[in-house]
């Protein structure tokens, strides 16, 4: 579809206001501002501009409605706002993402970053859309390709499932994503860059997804200097916009990048709006907020496809108990860990085994399969726990079978742990089966 189709010029001219609403500035409190004269019209989102009698506009957002006033929350500091400022009430803008928007990027508003020209499409999208009726959704699909052999084997990952990606900055979640994106075996791809840097942008789009990625992709960022606001709803709108290719019947896959930036906003709007923090600094809203989003991805009903979602984390210091990550692991199919320490040895994805589950497991490996999953996690497992007395030198073979095992082929399993898959999922297990055969484990031929 032409980003100059006819009916779309149409949609936007329908959507053009002759009139606008004004109001006055009576007061400002803890950055956010009072405005009498609008509370007749203006809703909780719209979009206001307030007049400053001397320097720029400052566009703001609608936080708080009250019989006698309603409450602004600016997208900058409110230097130099004074009583009785004119504050003009804009048309809320429609959101209404169509195909043409595959292999753009956009803002949390549907307006274009790309330096191009894009129109809506047709219909216009609720960005808080409720998600699909619990009885009516379709049971998690079949395994998918991911193009790294540890999540094809150990950590499958299947169609509508939901998993939960935590990492520390610096560690490869960025590079993971971007893998994902590029390689997994989906319709479409909605990459959420929520409060992400500037630079990273557009680096995110040239280098980590590239020409060929970007082809069936939407990307959706407010950077971090943007307002709490434009960066909390480029989460939802981007969910907005996987959910719109998901009527369509595509089966798409959700990137988002990150929730904790997305829960920060949240907390900067919550403590504005009078809301005490509660949860180690976060407001007690902010779980709902979060299991909303999360319940919105998954399968879709019969009629329509499936969102397969990644959600990343950045948990501090490795802190899996911070509130967000605590939160994500309750409503989510599974979660993949990065370690910073394998980082640190040159081994990407930085995946910790012993830390990740996915809970596609059993149900998404046959028995053979899960064997082996099954023996590769015990070698592991033991290989860990003695790490620090192997090391040491006080490792001595025939003390512990199992330890044996795990010594023989921990290089091995290090090596195709973080090997890229191009070939297709049986060929990574076939790999596998060969390593564990080589550390003397019992399989059925």
């Amino acid at each position: 579809m032409s980003d100059l189709d006819p009916m779309l010029l149409k949609c936007e001219f329908d959507r053009l206001s002759a009139t606008r609403h004004m109001g006055r500035v009576c007061g400002v409190a803890r950055g956010v501002i009072e405005i009498q004269g609008l509370e007749g019209q203006a809703r909780i989102g719209d979009h206001l501009t307030l007049r400053r009698r001397s320097g720029p506009e400052l566009p703001g957002e609608v936080l708080h409605v009250e019989a006698e006033m309603i409450h602004m929350m600016p997208t900058a500091a409110p230097d130099g706002v004074c009583l009785g400022d004119q504050v003009i009430l804009d048309q809320t803008p429609a959101f209404a993402p169509g195909m043409h928007w595959l292999g753009r990027v956009v803002d949390p508003f549907g307006k274009p970053l790309d330096g191009k020209p894009l129109l809506s499409g047709a219909r216009e999208q609720d960005i808080m859309r409720a998600p699909p009726p619990a009885v009516a959704r379709k049971p998690l699909g079949a395994r998918m390709e991911t193009g790294l052999a540890m999540l094809n084997t150990m950590l499958p990952v299947v169609q509508g499932q939901r998993i939960g990606l935590f990492a520390g900055s610096g560690v490869g979640k960025s590079t993971l994503l971007a893998t994902l994106a590029k390689s997994m075996q989906v319709d479409a791809v909605v990459v959420a860059l929520v409060g992400e840097r500037g630079r990273e942008v557009n680096e995110f789009v040239e280098h980590a997804l590239g020409a060929e990625g970007m082809k069936r992709a939407v990307v959706v960022a407010a950077t971090s200097d943007q307002s709490a606001l434009a960066r909390r709803r480029c989460a939802w709108s981007a969910m907005a916009v996987a959910e719109f290719l998901r009527d369509q019947g595509l089966n798409v896959l959700f990137l988002a990048d990150s929730v904790t930036r997305f829960a920060e906003a949240h907390r900067e709007i919550a403590v504005a709006m009078g809301e005490a923090p509660s949860l180690r600094g976060f407001p007690p809203s902010v779980t709902p907020l979060i299991a909303g989003l999360c319940e919105r991805a998954g399968p879709g009903t019969a009629d329509q496809g499936d969102i397969t979602a990644v959600f990343s984390v950045l948990v501090a210091g490795s802190d899996m108990d911070e509130p967000v990550a605590d939160i994500l692991r309750g409503v989510l199919d599974g979660h993949i860990v990065l370690n910073r320490g394998i980082a640190e040895r040159g081994r990407f994805p930085a995946i910790d085994l012993s830390r990740s589950v996915s809970r596609s497991l059993p149900a998404a490996a046959s028995e053979e399969e899960n064997r082996m999953i099954s023996e590769a996690r015990k070698l592991v497992g033991s290989y860990e726990q003695s790490e620090v007395m192997i090391k040491a030198g006080l490792y001595a073979e025939g003390a512990d079978p199992l330890l044996d095992q795990a010594v023989r082929v921990h290089d091995d399993l290090d090596a195709f742990f973080g090997k890229p898959e191009a070939e297709g999922i049986q060929n990574s297990f076939n790999h596998l089966q060969l390593i564990l055969r080589r550390a003397g484990a019992t399989l059925p031929r």
